[in-house]
């Protein structure tokens, strides 16, 4: 019953109808990896045969201490904030005849609200920017694509000449945002020979502010624009009143601007502000909170399906020593799509997600340089194929077990893929060989205590480290048809959409981590490089990866706005996401690790639901 609900109303079926058709895995049904525990079982007693017979001098203490080094956490993560919640929990608006309600009624007002949009075509320019506008933040933009899509075609060639700072900024903000090139020129007419933009209002500031960050290299007046109205915003925010919806607002923003932001980590928040907007349509806020409630159902399905193949890794008594976060895992995906029509693809993606942060503490806090070492060689020599045991032979009993979990779990990705986009598994296995070839690379350098001379030098190694291209090829595997062979050429070559994601997820980590990461041995970070490469102080370092970041999404901006981009929008989408997610989870703290400070958004956008029917 779930994915017939779910079919009638929050996909668009000829839209989604690919990735929809191809049953990724059952939700709410058997585990997609239910025979894999079973195989496991049988090889770890084979291993443990093997073991015994292969190693005669090994004793019961060398086992105790095995076992005494496999139930540390020397790191000191802490334990799981969710445990198997998400497997036993049982919404009250799952029921059949519920969701039926639920479902009949957001197909009612979907119709309601797509007529409204289509009249919406001969309102005014700011009237029609607002519908576009509060449809993409209350996460409707996918269901309403063909009418938005309508609206931008006559909003690109408006007259913007007579408008106001605010509306001239929402209008360059949102065509921005949807890949028109449109020129910083408009903004001429509101700055004054001192280099100050004339505005009203904060309201007008907040709008120029959020727009200027849609900037690329030699834009001058959008820089100009941004560091004005920073300062306007900074000045003029302790004189409203802090629980006001403007002031929260401006606070988030100068935190994160809006285009840096992931909507769906946002919704509840905006829901909460466009219900007491004075402009607030009741049809709309409505399909708002069926939309929010009917989405959850599917999220929670899929946390199901997650948690109890995260549950089968046995994560206690083989990896007490790793970060247990799954639930944080489907979170961070879920940033990247979290339209149902991407079920199977962000599955895959929170697969991939769980399976990187394993296979970076066993690389950073776990095992030895030795073990880093045999790992590398076995993932290089059979990852194309099955994983023969006897290669890994000499790894920790706990870590044989993790890596054939880890092969398995691929195995079972491609048998989840139809047989023309199997091919799709070869590439994802090319980027994953080179992914952990670098870790161990970067093992060595923490081992030798190296400090690269450059930053440069640091990032050619370290954008690999941080997994963000593995993450942005397995967001393509379980895609549609617009995935094509040509787009793994594409993905796997590197390029600089994604080598420009990789940038800001390493110098983010680094910022953030920095101070805790001297306290042990821990690889050289690129601040080190930047101080040794400059002679300054770690400040002055600091500063400058910052001024490095500004830089990269600079550089992400010129390739989502080029008119002949490399791949579909849908594609790159993926990975202008990818980097909000990063901006989400270290701007302000290692929010995966430290999950404690995002225990509440995650309650909130998979607990929590509204009450309507």
């Amino acid at each position: 019953m779930q994915s017939t609900v779910m079919a009638t109303f929050a996909l668009k079926p000829w839209q989604c109808n690919s990735i929809a058709a191809a049953s990724p895995w059952p939700i709410g049904g058997q585990r997609p990896c239910q025979s894999w525990w079973t195989r496991r079982r049988r090889q770890h007693t084979v291993l443990h045969c093997r073991q015994t017979h292969q190693h005669p001098g090994r004793t019961r203490n060398d086992c105790d201490e095995d076992g005494e080094r496999r139930s540390n956490n020397p790191a000191g993560f802490h334990p799981s904030i969710w445990g198997q919640f998400f497997l036993h929990y049982s919404n009250p608006a799952a029921s059949a005849e519920r969701q039926i309600r639920m479902a009949q009624r957001a197909h009612k007002l979907k119709e309601e609200v797509a007529d409204m949009i289509e009249t919406s075509s001969t309102c005014s320019l700011p009237q029609r920017l607002h519908v576009i506008h509060v449809l993409q933040r209350l996460c409707l933009d996918h269901i309403f694509q063909d009418e938005i899509n309508g609206l931008l075609k006559q909003i690109k060639h408006a007259d913007v000449s007579g408008c106001d700072l605010h509306t001239v900024s929402l209008w360059f903000y949102i065509l921005r945002d949807h890949g028109y090139r449109v020129s910083p020129d408009v903004f001429l007419k509101f700055k004054d020979e001192e280099g100050r933009f004339a505005s009203n209002s904060p309201r007008e500031l907040l709008s120029l502010y959020n727009a200027a960050h849609f900037g690329t290299h030699g834009e001058t007046i959008l820089d100009e624009a941004m560091s004005f109205s920073k300062k306007c915003l900074e000045t003029t925010l302790p004189y409203l009143d802090p629980e006001g919806s403007l002031a929260r607002e401006i606070t988030c923003a100068l935190e994160t601007p809006l285009s840096r932001r992931v909507r769906i980590y946002e919704i509840k928040y905006y829901i909460s502000i466009y219900e007491k907007e004075t402009t607030m349509h009741e049809k709309i806020l409505e399909l708002a909170m069926l939309n929010s409630n009917l989405m959850q159902l599917q999220h929670q399905q899929e946390l199901k399906t997650i948690t109890r193949w995260w549950r089968n890794l046995k994560l206690q008594s083989n990896l007490s020593f790793s970060r247990d976060r799954i639930v944080e895992c489907y979170f961070w995906m879920a940033g990247v799509y979290f339209e149902p029509c991407y079920s199977r693809a962000r599955i895959i993606l929170t697969f991939m997600m769980a399976i990187i942060t394993i296979m970076d503490d066993i690389y950073d806090v776990y095992a030895t340089s030795e073990e880093c070492e045999l790992l590398t060689e076995c993932i290089e020599s059979k990852m194309p194929e099955r994983w023969d045991p006897m290669l890994g032979q000499d790894l920790p009993e706990n870590m044989k077990i993790i890596l054939q979990g880890i092969l398995d779990t691929y195995q079972d990705i491609e048998l989840k893929l139809e047989p023309e986009k199997k091919y799709r598994l070869s590439y994802l296995k090319h980027v994953t060989v080179d992914w952990v070839r670098a870790y161990n690379t970067e093992a060595k350098w923490r081992e030798e205590r190296y400090v690269p001379a450059t930053v440069e030098e640091h990032l050619e190694l370290s954008v690999r480290t941080g997994a963000c291209h593995l993450l942005s090829c397995a967001s393509f595997v379980g895609m549609g048809n617009v995935a094509t062979k040509e787009s793994f050429d594409w993905v796997c070559s590197m390029p600089k959409i994604v080598h420009s994601l990789s940038v800001i997820l390493r110098l983010r980590d680094d910022l953030k981590s920095y101070e805790r990461e001297q306290m042990g041995l821990h690889v050289a970070s690129t601040i080190d490089s930047c101080m040794k490469e400059h002679n300054v102080s770690m400040e002055l370092a600091q500063k400058k990866l910052k001024e490095l970041i500004e830089v990269s999404w600079k550089n992400l901006n010129e390739e989502w706005l080029k008119s002949n981009k490399a791949q579909s929008k849908e594609l790159l989408e993926r990975i202008f996401n990818l980097t909000r997610t990063m901006e989400f989870f270290y701007k302000q703290d290692d929010a995966f690790t430290n999950s404690h400070v995002i225990k509440d958004i995650i309650n909130s956008l998979f607990v929590d639901s509204y009450t309507i029917l």
